[in-house]
């Protein structure tokens, strides 16, 4: 006897009937089938399962053989594949209709069969029959979404001025807005090209330690701020955050010291 389930191959529109073996599987499971071209992806889709004799040779011939339950992996190299054809096609398409656009991202939902493209433009775009030509291409729902600069950098990755990958592309899931009065409590250049990162916009890693910095400023005085030292009253010239040291110029002296919190007076 072979237990018979029907299974929805990803690039069919019709459900057809697999052999599922001694394999458990529930609805909406993800299977490997064997079909004449090689192994290909399918959902299941009803396994109220059916009998069919071994004496039935001829309809047992025609019937997909279910090789195995599928691997993540398995399902990420199917979309990784969906998406880059998605993504070309898009691209070739808005050259084409000669759209002010540029597609840097897509994703496929295996769940539903909808793709969804990014894409970055300096103003609105009128995308709907771009949309409706790929409906017909992909013969799948595609959504457009317009992406701002850091989402952009984000599809497209990189490695950030500290040498890793970018943030927004390992960990970061919401981007917390950044300021330049953060550049400027942490002591750093305000040359935009050192504190900007790929996408154009400020670092998104000046957010990590503000607080830090924030609370040390408090407790230290100000630049140009007149205070007492062991070597005598003077001026503060500079501060160093990391170490909590000022560096004190003496009054009516050429001599510069630097000097802890705790041996300040002010």
């Amino acid at each position: 006897m072979n237990k018979i389930i029907m299974v929805n191959l990803i690039d069919r529109a019709n459900n057809i009937q697999c052999d599922a073996g001694c394999i458990s599987l529930q609805v909406d499971d993800f299977v490997m089938v064997q079909t004449r071209y090689g192994l290909d992806i399918g959902k299941v889709c009803s396994v109220e399962e059916t009998e069919l004799p071994e004496t039935d040779i001829d309809k047992k011939s025609q019937l997909m053989i279910i090789d195995r339950v599928a691997t993540e992996y398995d399902i990420e190299m199917l979309c990784r594949k969906k998406e880059k054809e998605a993504l070309d096609e898009c691209r070739k398409m808005v050259d084409r209709l000669k759209l002010e656009m540029k597609a840097i991202g897509a994703r496929y939902s295996l769940d539903n069969g909808r793709y969804t493209i990014f894409f970055h433009a300096q103003g609105k775009v009128n995308f709907r029959s771009l949309v409706g030509k790929l409906n017909r291409r992909l013969q799948s729902r595609v959504e457009m979404r317009q992406v701002g600069p850091r989402d952009e950098a984000r599809l497209i990755g990189g490695i950030g001025k500290c040498g890793l990958k970018l943030c927004c592309q390992t960990f970061i899931r919401q981007f917390n807005p950044v300021s330049i009065k953060m550049a400027k409590q942490q002591g750093l250049s305000l040359n935009p090209t050192k504190i900007s990162g790929l996408c154009g916009r400020l670092l998104c890693c000046l957010v990590y330690e503000n607080q830090e910095y924030a609370a040390v400023r408090q407790k230290m005085p100000k630049l140009r701020q007149q205070v007492k030292t062991s070597f005598g009253q003077g001026t503060v010239t500079e501060l160093n955050l990391l170490k909590e040291t000022v560096m004190v110029k003496i009054t009516d002296s050429e001599m510069i010291h630097e000097v802890a919190l705790d041996q300040l007076d002010w």
